[in-house]
C-alpha cells in the first residue's frame, strides 16, 4: 500500500503541530479503526451473501444436509474466512511503523484462525452427526462418541498449535515436552480415555445401541438408552427419571440388554407356584374319574390311566395299597393340566419354548414353575398375559386337592 496512503493522518498531525510520537500513536489508532470498520463492513456483507445463496439453495434442493448445515451456522461460520484474510493482509501495513506490537496482532489473527477452523470442523460434524441419526443405518449409532473424539484432537493440534505461534517454535518441541508429563496427562484425561475406548468397543461389538432397553443394577438404571456420548451415556428410566453413567461402565460391569428378546418371537415368562408338599398324594380310581371331566386332560387321562391298569394287572400288582405299582399324582396331573392349557393359550408362542417343570423342593413346598414367551413382548400386554395365567392356575389349584403355600398368619404378625 503506498506509504504516503499509511501516513496521511500522521502528516496532517504533524502539521498541526502535534509531536511526532504522539502522531504516531494517533495515526496506529485511526488506520486500527479503519481496517476494522473496512473488515465488519467485509463480514457483514459476506454474512448475510452467503446466508441467503444457502437458503436459496436449500429450499431448491432435496436433500436436508443443507438445511441441517444452515442450523448448525455452517455457512456464517465460513463466512468469517474472507473477513479474517483481509484482516491479515492489513495488519503488516496499519502496523509498518510498530513491527514488534504488529508481529503480536498477527500472532492473535492466526489463533483466531485457529479457533475459525475448529468452529467449522465441529459445525461440519454436527451437521453430519444430525443427518446420519435421521438416516435409517445410523440412528441407533454412537455418533456423538466419534464427534466428541475427532473435536478432542482437534483441540489438542490447535492448542499446540497455537503454544507454537506465541513461543516461535516448533509442534514437535511441544509434543516431546508432553512425552515427559504423560503421567500426568493420563491421570487428568483418565475417564476421557476410557470413554474413547469403551466407545470403539461398545460400536465395534454391537453391544449397545441407541434406543436399546438396558438393565443396569449397580446404578440403578431400567430402562431405554437415550444418548452415547464419549465421557456418559444416558438411559431414560421407566418412571421418566434420567439415568447418567460413565460410558466405561459399559465393558467394565454387568448390565443386561433385552434388545435380543426384543428382535425375538417373544418375551419370557418364567414365575413358579409353591405347592404344599403335605397335598401331595397318589390318585384312586373315584379321583381320577371326577378329574377326567376337565376337558383338557380327559384324554390324557383314559389314555394313562388304561396303560396304568394294564401294567399294573399283567405285573400282578397288589393295588390293596396304593402305593404300589404305577399310579397317577395329584401333583402329576396338575402338571400335565398346566401343559394343556398353555398349549392352547393363543397369547403363547408355541414355536419358542414351552415348559412346565417341578424345580427341588423348598422348607415352604414343591415349585411347579412356568416356563413360555408371550408373543406380545409390549410390557403392558405381557404383565396382562402373565397375570391371566396365573390368575386362572391359582384358580385351578384346588380342583386336584392341592395349596399354593401362604406364610402362616402367626408368622405374618410376628414379622409385623
Amino acid at each position: 500500500m503506498n506509504n504516503n496512503i499509511v501516513h496521511l493522518l500522521y502528516d496532517y498531525l504533524i502539521e498541526l503541530g502535534i509531536s511526532e510520537s504522539f502522531s504516531r500513536y494517533l495515526n496506529l489508532l485511526g488506520l486500527f479503526l479503519a481496517m476494522l470498520f473496512l473488515v465488519g463492513i467485509l463480514d457483514f456483507i459476506i454474512k448475510r451473501v452467503i446466508r441467503k445463496i444457502s437458503i436459496f439453495f436449500a429450499r431448491k434442493t432435496k436433500t436436508n444436509l443443507d438445511d441441517i448445515a444452515i442450523t448448525n451456522k455452517l455457512p456464517t461460520r465460513l463466512a468469517h474466512i474472507f473477513p479474517l484474510l483481509l484482516a491479515l493482509e492489513l495488519i503488516p501495513v496499519v502496523f509498518s511503523d510498530f513491527e514488534y506490537l504488529g508481529s503480536m496482532v498477527l500472532k492473535l489473527g492466526a489463533i483466531l484462525g485457529i479457533i475459525l477452523i475448529l468452529n467449522i470442523a465441529e459445525s461440519i460434524l454436527r451437521s453430519l452427526r444430525d443427518y446420519l441419526k435421521k438416516r435409517p443405518g445410523y440412528n441407533d449409532k454412537p455418533i456423538d462418541s466419534y464427534i466428541q473424539v475427532f473435536m478432542i484432537i482437534g483441540w489438542i493440534l490447535a492448542i499446540l498449535t497455537i503454544f507454537a505461534i506465541i513461543t516461535d517454535t516448533t509442534i514437535w518441541k511441544f509434543v516431546t515436552a508432553l512425552g515427559a508429563a504423560s503421567a500426568v496427562l493420563l491421570l487428568l484425561f483418565k475417564d476421557t480415555i476410557l470413554g474413547l475406548v469403551a466407545s470403539i468397543q461398545v460400536s465395534m461389538n454391537d453391544m449397545v445401541r441407541i434406543g436399546d432397553w438396558i438393565t443396569f443394577d449397580k446404578y440403578g438404571a431400567d430402562g431405554d438408552l437415550i444418548e452415547i456420548s464419549l465421557a456418559t451415556v444416558k438411559i431414560q428410566n421407566f418412571d421418566k427419571t434420567i439415568t447418567t453413567i460413565p460410558t466405561y461402565a459399559l465393558i467394565t460391569d454387568s448390565f443386561k440388554n433385552w434388545r435380543g428378546m426384543q428382535e425375538s418371537g417373544g418375551r419370557r415368562i418364567k414365575r413358579a407356584l409353591i405347592i404344599k408338599q403335605k397335598n401331595i398324594k397318589f390318585l384312586t380310581n373315584k379321583e381320577i374319574e371326577n378329574l377326567k371331566k376337565i376337558q383338557l386332560i380327559s384324554n390324557y387321562l383314559n389314555l394313562r390311566n388304561e396303560k396304568i391298569t394294564n401294567y399294573n394287572q399283567e405285573n400282578n400288582i397288589d393295588k390293596t395299597l396304593l402305593l404300589n405299582g404305577q399310579n397317577l399324582t395329584n401333583i402329576g396331573v396338575f402338571r400335565k393340566y398346566i401343559d394343556s392349557y398353555l398349549s392352547n393359550h393363543s397369547a403363547l408362542n408355541m414355536k419358542m419354548t414351552m415348559m412346565t417343570r417341578q424345580l427341588a423342593p423348598t422348607p415352604q413346598g414343591i415349585p411347579i414353575e412356568i416356563y413360555v414367551f408371550s408373543s406380545d413382548k409390549r410390557w403392558q400386554n405381557y404383565e396382562y398375559i402373565m397375570s391371566d395365567i396365573f390368575d386362572h392356575l391359582l384358580a385351578a389349584v384346588s380342583y386336584f386337592d392341592l395349596e399354593v403355600y401362604e406364610l402362616p398368619t402367626s408368622l405374618q404378625k410376628d414379622d409385623a
